[in-house]
């Protein structure tokens, strides 16, 4: 069998017995075995193949990153664990379109599989972590609720019919997204680790398990009306309505908004236990709405492997923005050089009946601006 695909796998017991290289040949993958645990999860199985369908419990042996807890759920459920994949891949993507504009650019979210934790400025508690927890857990319980809804989940269907009277002209129908089964599956899987007695210290148990309910509660606010108009030529005489989730991009712009006023805690006693508390305010507990971090962030100017920072050389700048992509701010002062690039685009299209269109290719020069 010609070995084609390959998956870095942590066990966390050293009682197993291992061979270098293993080969797994019942479902045509290579094993790589690696005496290591990893913390984050969602990051791992964002690195597994596309090839790889989860329709076997011994399957999930070979999904990387996986606590106790967690491979339990995907050996009593296989269905839910290839849509927890599919939210894991979710993650990456539109954590680094959020952040395409500004110094930290969610990069490091993207580290090899065989790297044995995140890089610093994901692994210190800072409101980077923050935020990639959120919409970790945003993005999991968002799958889920709609793999309810498009019939790829047979354990649940379309939430329910809400309470509420319609007004007039209105009535409920449709399928809904199936949010409290998405968010009772994610918080399952999501704070799995966070709630093993070896995780970690109590201070960044706290802080990512808070994390993560403001990326589920931002779920929540994002459960909103929509309609479909029925009427003769489209009068739109009556509505069938149904609760739908925004967008995943439109949820991760919240807690963008939610990262850029995070706050700063502390772990320290209060009452019978240490909680987090904010720090420069601490007579006042912390928001079920906010997000917090514990250490600062870099300024990610330079680069610097201690503190997680790529730097912004050779990033792309916007020279006439005056926002977080402008050249002055993502240059962070450095300057920038110019330089030109050809873009081949569509042009001069024509409709033609019936029914197809051509277009021409036209070539333009455009300036682009990247980092010193």
């Amino acid at each position: 069998m010609v070995c084609n695909q390959l998956i870095h796998v942590r066990v966390r017991s050293q009682r197993r017995k291992l061979f270098s290289g293993e080969k797994f040949k019942s479902c045509g993958i290579c094993v790589v075995i690696q005496l290591e645990v990893n913390q984050d999860s969602v990051r791992a199985l964002s690195h597994t193949p596309a090839s790889l369908h989860i329709n076997q419990t011994q399957h999930c042996k070979l999904l990387p990153g996986l606590v106790s807890s967690q491979a339990q759920l995907c050996r009593t459920n296989l269905e839910l664990m290839q849509t927890i994949i599919q939210a894991a891949r979710e993650v990456k993507k539109t954590c680094q379109k959020t952040f395409a504009d500004m110094r930290w650019n969610c990069s490091s979210i993207d580290i090899p599989i065989d790297a044995p934790k995140y890089r610093p400025d994901l692994d210190r508690g800072t409101r980077e972590t923050a935020f990639v927890y959120a919409l970790s857990a945003a993005a999991i319980s968002h799958t889920i609720a709609r793999a309810c809804t498009s019939g790829d989940l047979r354990l649940c269907s379309c939430g329910p019919i809400p309470g509420e009277i319609p007004e007039p002209g209105y009535r409920w129908g449709g399928c809904g997204d199936n949010l409290h089964y998405g968010l009772v599956m994610g918080s399952k899987f999501s704070d799995a680790p966070m709630k093993m007695k070896r995780s970690g210290s109590h201070a960044n148990k706290l802080m990512h398990l808070h994390n993560s309910e403001v990326g589920r509660q931002a779920l929540r606010d994002a459960l909103v009306m929509k309609c479909k108009c029925h009427g003769v030529s489209g009068s739109c005489s009556i509505r069938t309505c149904w609760r739908g989730l925004q967008d995943l991009r439109d949820i991760a712009m919240d807690l963008k908004t939610k990262y850029l006023s995070a706050t700063k805690v502390v772990h320290r006693p209060m009452g019978t236990r240490k909680q987090l508390v904010p720090k420069d305010i601490d007579i006042r507990p912390v928001r079920e709405n906010e997000l917090v971090y514990l250490q600062s962030s870099a300024d990610f100017c330079l680069k610097n492997e201690k503190l997680g920072s790529a730097g912004t050389q050779d990033r792309q700048c916007n020279k006439t923005s005056v926002g977080s992509d402008s050249c002055d701010l993502m240059c962070c002062g450095r300057g920038y050089n110019p330089y030109t690039e050809k873009l081949v685009e569509r042009c001069h299209c024509k409709y033609h009946w019936c029914c197809y269109v051509t277009c021409k290719k036209c070539e333009r020069m455009v300036e682009r601006y990247v980092c010193k």
